[in-house]
């Protein structure tokens, strides 16, 4: 698998699951930290506790130290698969609105969405460091 794909797909994953609730709304904002910031307590929590992270801030520094979300479960004794199992259905979701609004075909919907658990299980492998 190309590493650059694998990269940028984590990205988009690691966003989907902090701001995967409010893709649909007409607010678009570039800022990761106010997409997050705009997602409902309910996904926070969900997410939170799969990687059993006491807060937003805590898993928010730890993915900024370029930690991966497999490191941070590791660490903290998270369950990985629950955050697999979260993000899957979140880009499921995506996908499904997707399908609905006419944006993807049939064909291209069964297509991503075969793809959805390896690549989100390879996404959790992946740590990004900005230096």
């Amino acid at each position: 698998m190309n590493i650059k794909r694998v990269m940028i797909v984590g990205t988009m994953v690691v966003a989907m699951s902090f701001g995967g609730t409010n893709w649909g709304k007409l607010t678009v904002s570039a800022s990761p930290i106010a997409k997050w910031s705009n997602t409902s307590v309910a996904d926070n929590d969900e997410l939170l506790e799969a990687l059993n992270q006491s807060s937003d801030e805590e898993l928010y520094e730890a993915l900024y130290d370029g930690k991966s979300l497999q490191d941070i479960a590791t660490s903290h004794n998270g369950n990985i698969t629950a955050v697999i199992d979260l993000q899957v259905a979140q880009l499921t979701k995506q996908l499904q609105l997707r399908l609905a609004s006419g944006s993807i075909s049939e064909q291209q919907f069964t297509m991503q969405k075969a793809e959805l658990r390896e690549i989100v299980a390879q996404s959790v492998l992946t740590s990004f460091s900005l230096e």
